[in-house]
């Protein structure tokens, strides 16, 4: 059996009418999610993405910085009092949460972009690889 006959009967619309496809393919009015037919790949939202990545890394390391400059002198001013290791556990947790986010988000920002220039090369190069194998358009010949 061939393959596009394999591929046919597996996925295929055949007899029963049944086909394989993504959800957010379905046309307007089926089961999915009515988008459209065709797979694009557009590197816009994942350079977006990426920005997005590094302006939270910019802005959670401002605050473990600001976190850690309005705690200066706290364990000293909290000597004695019971509630004093409490708040250095605190802190600490805090800045271990905030320093996690930095860290994660320092490494999404260039995985992101990258992604969207991978996802950019890839549709250009497909685009002209079906252009090439496309036939020309017929002329028209004159009398």
């Amino acid at each position: 059996m061939a393959l596009n006959a394999k591929w046919d009967e597996l996925f295929g619309t055949g007899d029963s009418g049944a086909r394989m496809s993504l959800a957010s393919t379905e046309p307007a009015g089926g089961a999915g999610g009515g988008g459209e037919a065709d797979l694009k790949a557009d590197e816009g939202p994942w350079t977006k993405s990426g920005g997005v990545a590094a302006e939270l890394r910019t802005s959670t390391s401002s605050s473990l910085t600001d976190l850690t400059t309005a705690n200066e002198g706290v364990a000293g001013a909290t000597a004695g009092f019971a509630s004093g290791d409490t708040l250095t556990t605190v802190l600490e947790t805090w800045k271990n949460r905030l320093t996690a986010v930095r860290d994660e988000c320092g490494r999404l920002d260039p995985a992101l972009r990258s992604a969207g220039r991978d996802f950019g090369e890839r549709e250009a190069d497909t685009r002209r690889k079906i252009a090439a194998a496309s036939p020309a358009p017929a002329q028209k010949k004159e009398g």
